[in-house]
């Protein structure tokens, strides 16, 4: 092969391969350890195959691999991170259970679906939810304020979700195992 000017013969490509001294910035900027006071990359320890610790984080910056500590929750409701605006909880709803009918008057949320599948329903009043719709894995759903509520598992396996309430809604550093926990709790607390 010539180059393109036929200077002279060449079996190279005009654009040759160079020996490049800076590794760490091939695609932008990267951890580089002979630089002081640079970033150390953020490992999760469930890419390790070590589950993720589930608590409130909040109201503390947070970084968390969403669907592994999604999928990874057993209880019912889990406050994963709760500030002054906004709360992340996590829900594993069993088979043929329901979130239960409810409405949030002033706060609206915002729901993510991980692992299986359901029916969410959405009305003006209790007795006529007249928006229905099927949900599954990477579904999102957004419930705005004053609408009741309620998102029943349609599937045969666990259904996973994690929840954003925005103000929070339930207290800090909130744990339900069971549906009839969070239950007894809502009926022992008041919004």
């Amino acid at each position: 092969m010539y180059n393109v000017n036929k200077t002279y013969p060449s079996p190279y490509y005009a654009n040759t391969p160079m020996y490049n001294p800076y590794p760490y910035f091939i695609n932008g900027p990267m951890y580089n350890p002979h630089l002081p006071n640079q970033y150390i990359p953020f490992t999760n320890a469930a890419e390790e195959g070590t589950p993720i610790k589930l608590k409130d984080y909040g109201p503390k910056p947070f970084v968390i691999d969403i669907e592994k500590a999604t999928k990874q929750n057993n209880t019912f409701r889990a406050a994963l991170w709760t500030g002054n605006h906004l709360q992340l909880t996590l829900m594993s709803i069993n088979v043929g259970e329901d979130i239960g009918l409810e409405i949030h008057p002033h706060l609206d949320q915002f729901v993510r679906i991980e692992q299986g599948r359901g029916l969410v329903k959405m009305g003006d009043r209790k007795d006529n939810l007249d928006f229905q719709r099927k949900v599954y894995d990477d579904f999102a759903f957004i419930i705005p304020a004053g609408k009741w509520h309620n998102l029943i598992n349609t599937g045969n396996k666990p259904l996973k979700l994690y929840s954003i309430y925005a103000p929070p809604q339930h207290p800090q550093g909130t744990v339900h195992k069971t549906k009839q926990d969070a239950e007894a709790a809502e009926a022992s607390h008041v919004h």
